[in-house]
């Protein structure tokens, strides 16, 4: 019995996502792309339209967990903020050992978002979201006494994403975890 079209389709798309993190949108080929997702170059097509359609639905569904993530954990009331915050510094030092290096998100923003207005708004978005949630943490723990209330929260949202994206960028680049997790004690002395 064949496999639902459907869970065909999510596979392929999780798999596409994993070779353009990897790679990055311009060198992954189609080739590569069939490779990835097991399917043939027919099948891509008339699954996904376009390898950018592909691309766009592989880089929602990175933003869409990651995002989630990081919002349930910043969301999470039962712990204080700063260790929250914490965590999400956390993340960008201690990836996944079958993760690709660095950051699917900070990737696109230097290679598609100054040209490419559609990745670019779903860039914003979800950077929206990511800063509205760290802002609601901060401010948390601005109430809370963890933080200093005289510091600009929307401020400090900015730096913590900063921060982690060039965490992402250092990473790439080849720094160890012992530099990342430096990066991540001066941000949360910062904060």
């Amino acid at each position: 019995m064949a496999r639902p079209r459907q869970f065909e389709e999510e596979r392929a798309v999780e798999a596409a996502m994993r070779a353009f993190w990897e790679r990055g949108y311009e060198a992954t080929s189609t080739q590569e792309l069939c490779e990835a997702t097991g399917l043939g170059r027919s099948s891509i097509y008339n699954t996904f339209t376009s390898k950018h359609d592909l691309f766009t639905r592989a880089l929602t569904l990175y933003m869409d967990a990651r995002t989630a993530n990081a919002v349930e954990v910043l969301e999470d009331a039962g712990r204080p903020v700063r260790e929250r915050l914490r965590t999400v510094l956390g993340w960008a030092v201690e990836a996944p050992a079958d993760d690709p290096v660095g950051c699917l998100v900070v990737n696109t923003m230097i290679e598609m978002a100054p040209r490419d207005e559609d990745v670019a708004g779903r860039l914003r978005r979800d950077q929206e979201r990511r800063l509205a949630a760290l802002r609601a943490a901060i401010e948390a723990g601005q109430r809370s006494g963890e933080i200093d209330a005289g510091r600009d929260a929307g401020a400090l949202a900015h730096f913590v994403v900063a921060t982690i994206a060039g965490m992402r960028v250092a990473a790439r680049g080849g720094a160890d975890g012992r530099t990342l997790r430096a990066i991540a004690d001066t941000a949360m002395a910062a904060i």
